[in-house]
């Protein structure tokens, strides 16, 4: 019996085929549960996947204009795809998820970022890193944790140094942070394409700063795959 990660009811009642014949692994949790999650669909902003309409002009919204405007940030992203708007549903998961140290629920999502990544040219991986300090507190790194059970291989180049928690950071505040980012080993980026994983993007400026790291230190390109997307932000 396969039980949701979630409300932990049974989830296999009504198994396709695929699943009944062991062709598709049987659902990690049950359609009452996925059912407030909120894919992201349709045409949204090409570089950050925001899909609020009204703030994207030419495909492009206020915010990554802004980012481009900026000459230290300019190019360093060259898109971010989010599978999932950041809604009450997918706040609750990630609360649990991250700050209650909910490990197996990596496993959730993991198909769809799996099948996300093979969308995407990239020659490494690498996942947001957390500071000694955050991963203490929390026992994993949740960005980790995601790209690992979707079965992509990790390099540990990035080392972040501690700061204030980003939740508790204003908008401006973490738009004007400094660099919280320091690379551990050049050569591993050097003319790669790199793909940085992390489960939110809110208004960027944590995946701008690594990439911009990333670019420094030789990376040909850095895209982004997270989980959420934040919008009004």
């Amino acid at each position: 019996m396969n039980v949701c990660l979630l409300c932990e009811e049974e989830t296999n009642r009504s198994l396709s085929w695929r699943q009944f014949f062991l062709l598709d692994a049987p659902p990690v949790i049950c359609a009452a549960c996925r059912q407030p999650f909120e894919r992201i669909t349709g045409e949204g902003c090409r570089i950050c996947s925001r899909t609020d309409s009204e703030f994207i002009t030419n495909g492009v919204c206020f915010d990554c204009r802004r980012w481009e405007e900026d000459p230290v940030y300019h190019g360093v992203l060259a898109a971010n795809r989010s599978l999932y708007l950041y809604n009450e549903a997918m706040k609750a998961f990630i609360a649990r998820f991250k700050y209650r140290g909910d490990y197996v629920l990596a496993r959730v999502f993991a198909e769809e970022l799996k099948a996300a990544a093979k969308k995407i040219d990239y020659d490494v991986v690498i996942a947001v890193p957390l500071s000694e300090e955050r991963l203490y507190e929390r026992g994993f790194n949740q960005a980790e944790a995601l790209a690992r059970e979707a079965g992509l291989h990790l390099i540990d180049v990035l080392q972040r140094v501690h700061s204030e928690k980003q939740a508790k950071k204003s908008r401006a505040e973490r738009l004007q942070a400094p660099q919280v980012f320091r690379l551990k080993e050049k050569s591993a980026v050097s003319n790669k394409k790199v793909l940085v994983i992390d489960d939110i993007y809110t208004t960027g400026s944590t995946l701008r700063q690594a990439a911009h790291l990333l670019k420094q230190m030789g990376a040909a390109q850095v895209q982004a795959l997270t989980l959420a997307r934040g919008q009004g932000s």
